[in-house]
């Protein structure tokens, strides 16, 4: 399955321009099976994620969240809420409860910013399900430094949009083995790293090529 599971809407990030029912239309133009929405510090309810999915039955539409730690922007998926995840949050914490609930944790885009990431890991350890490997915010600087770093610990590597515009979505995504229908096969899915990164046909690949 060709799932984008790093994105944002209009809806619930500001810095989105994607509004819900054009996500869907783009995501079937471009030729995904499943997007998985990570709006900024939010978790959509499981309500509003029906709706929306039921404007696509034959399109997986998940929700999980990017969260913006201490230490810099984490993708979660798996948590019933966000009541003990809130912005600022360290790192460890972050961990402790995903793992709590038996969660994935992806690291979103490494080294951006002139994020330390090497030093996140020497700290707390490969404690990431996955590091996002490529996207439309991962340079080929950035993704040389997170393969290197995927050479010393080895962790999943993941692909996916990034998407705050619709030209943007599916550029980059994860191709999943087996088919999911819900989160908690999703979060199977990135716990067994049974995937690999890939690009879309559709551009822009500012990580380059993958796949």
């Amino acid at each position: 399955m060709k799932i984008d599971h790093h994105l944002h809407t209009s809806r619930h990030s500001p810095d989105s321009c994607i509004r819900p029912e054009v996500l869907l239309r783009r995501a079937r133009e471009v030729g995904l099976d499943g997007v998985v929405i990570t709006d900024h510090d939010f978790l959509w309810p499981d309500d509003e994620v029906a709706d929306l999915a039921a404007l696509a039955p034959d399109l997986l539409v998940l929700s999980g969240a990017e969260i913006s730690a201490r230490e810099g922007h984490f993708l979660v998926f798996g948590l019933p809420h966000l009541g003990d995840v809130g912005p600022g949050i360290p790192l460890a914490d972050l961990v402790r409860v995903v793992r709590g609930h038996e969660g994935a944790i992806v690291a979103a885009h490494p080294y951006r910013w002139e994020q330390d990431f090497d030093a996140i890991v020497d700290r707390h350890g490969p404690v990431f399900d996955a590091v996002e490997l490529v996207s439309n915010n991962v340079s080929t600087q950035t993704r040389a430094l997170a393969t290197a770093l995927l050479n010393r610990h080895p962790m999943g590597a993941t692909g996916s949009s990034d998407a705050h515009e619709p030209a943007t979505l599916g550029c980059y995504f994860t191709r999943f083995e087996a088919k999911i229908t819900n989160i908690t096969e999703f979060v199977g899915a990135l716990r067994g790293r049974r995937y690999r990164p890939a690009h879309g046909e559709h551009g822009p690949w500012v990580s380059g090529p993958f796949g």
